[in-house]
């Protein structure tokens, strides 16, 4: 099984070719890991270099040495209102302190969804090496609240037929996508989905020589691609970017928050980057893991911010 090597069709994870980024022929060491190569494309050790000091800098901040609880708690929920803004729920961050309630209209429902999806990845770090489907089938659950969409649901997510609920588990034949997110390419059938969600699972259990970052990358363009779920996957794949660098030991504390980062740079960009991924070839796949290097860069940067501020008693 070959998953997340460059192609010339769109999208990076198969159950088969064993080919090499960029490459012509079989690779045994595509083959025993895959993301391996992944690692050796123009630009991805930089990227991975430039996360790395970039995170080490919010280590080495001297705040972090007995506040680090209360800057992991801020980088969630900075994380949380970015991800929600790339759903289409641009709040500002102190509209969101002072909310009590994220049920009354499709924003606040976006928001109240990315709140819960952050709070809940932190205690899903232990199964995600295991059992990666459960943990992003509770993270879809989690997501979708106390409105679980129907098959056949509307934009406002509120059920339109009395079919099973569409909620932690992959779509089925006949659910639609109903994502607030614009779609980079229309989302594949489903025997398609099924099969390469299984090989990413795979992928995950087996683990990789790769970097964090590397994987972490995969898991969320892979995710974006495929759009497993009926909603909410945009605030999934984006959590489980931070699983894999949190769960990955580049980020423990999580306080590099790759959410905020994809955010700052803004969705134009974050869909092109995204088009890169799904495009498969070596080039894309390059761009896409340095767009997410450079986003979790600039996630640490927002966290020194925090330090900052908690060292002059303004936060």
């Amino acid at each position: 099984m070959t998953a997340n090597t460059p192609q010339s069709s769109g999208g990076a994870a198969t159950s088969g070719g064993g080919r090499t980024p960029g490459g012509g022929g079989p690779s045994s060491r595509a083959t025993t890991d895959p993301l391996l190569p992944l690692a050796d494309l123009p630009g991805v050790a930089e990227a991975v270099a430039g996360m790395r000091v970039a995170v080490d800098r919010v280590y080495g901040h001297r705040v972090m040495r007995r506040r680090s609880a209360e800057v992991s708690s801020e980088a969630a929920l900075r994380g949380a209102r970015a991800s929600a803004a790339l759903a289409g729920a641009d709040w500002a961050l102190e509209e969101v302190r002072r909310r009590g309630d994220f049920s009354a209209d499709p924003e606040a429902r976006v928001m109240g969804a990315a709140l819960r999806v952050s709070a809940e990845a932190g205690q899903l770090l232990d199964i995600w090496r295991a059992s990666p489907m459960r943990v992003l089938a509770r993270l879809h659950l989690v997501a979708a609240g106390g409105a679980p969409l129907r098959p056949g649901a509307g934009a406002d997510g509120r059920s339109h037929s009395s079919g099973p609920p569409a909620v932690g588990r992959p779509r089925l034949d006949g659910e639609s996508v109903v994502d607030a997110e614009v779609p980079v390419l229309p989302p594949p059938p489903v025997d398609e989905m099924a099969a390469r969600l299984e090989a990413l699972s795979q992928l995950v259990v087996a683990g990789s020589g790769a970097p964090a970052l590397v994987t972490a990358a995969v898991v969320h363009g892979e995710l974006m691609s495929l759009r497993p779920f009926t909603s909410h996957n945009g605030v999934v794949a984006r959590a489980a970017e931070r699983i894999v660098l949190v769960g990955g030991g580049l980020d423990p504390k999580g306080v590099a928050p790759c959410e905020v980062g994809h955010a700052e740079l803004g969705g134009a960009a974050y869909c092109e980057a995204l088009g890169d991924y799904a495009s498969g070839t070596a080039t894309g796949m390059a761009r896409w893991i340095a767009h997410c290097g450079r986003a979790a860069e600039l996630g640490a940067r927002e966290s020194v911010a925090v330090c900052e501020a908690l060292q002059r008693g303004a936060a």
